[in-house]
């Protein structure tokens, strides 16, 4: 690392197996994951405070190049393992190579897209009001029952709206098992 580790003691004495321990974990970081332009730890000693009282906080910055940041600023309130600095520090340094692996996974491209709920279009609505269908955007239909429209929204629909819904496999081909109509503009109500 081209800059030093910035540590701030609050509360307790600046120790130099503390600094090392803290060192060898920026560098196993660096060594992981590329290079960290900088980085700074701040080390609060248990106080009476009626929320960690007794227990470590320990916060890290590390800045990465093109300006992206990781911030670890979180101390689980009440897990008494973190009375314990070497614990603490240690559960802070796994957060931050969990951050910094998903940074790198971003930057990569390597982060896995979630698609939303197949949409399609209702073509079909039986005359009773008891079944209706959906044509989906590949042409096909599914069948679905007025149970399956959320929120007993089924008189809302319409030839032509726009819904989402969860298909499976019922006894006559594929049906939806849920259907929630969408909002103004296809957007999700």
């Amino acid at each position: 690392m081209q800059t030093p580790v910035e540590i701030d003691f609050q509360g307790m004495e600046a120790g130099s197996d503390v600094r090392a321990a803290i060192d060898k974990q920026v560098a196993a970081l660096e060594e992981r994951f590329g290079r960290i332009t900088a980085a700074r730890v701040v080390l609060k000693a248990p106080g009476g405070h009626h929320r960690t009282g007794g227990l470590y906080e320990i916060n890290i910055h590390l800045v990465l190049p093109d300006g992206r940041a990781v911030n670890i600023d979180r101390t689980p309130q009440n897990d008494e393992r973190h009375a314990d600095l070497n614990y603490a520090l240690n559960d802070a340094f796994k957060r931050a190579r969990r951050q910094l692996q998903d940074q790198v996974r971003k930057l990569q491209g390597q982060v896995k897209q979630h698609e939303g709920p197949p949409i399609g279009t209702v073509a079909e609505l039986d005359p009773l009001g008891e079944f209706g269908f959906i044509e989906t955007d590949d042409g096909r239909e599914i069948y679905f029952h007025r149970n399956s429209v959320l929120n007993g929204d089924f008189a809302d629909l319409a030839i032509g709206v726009r819904v989402t819904f969860a298909e499976e496999k019922g006894d006559k081909g594929p049906q939806a098992s849920t259907v929630k109509p969408m909002g103004k503009h296809g957007l999700k109500a």
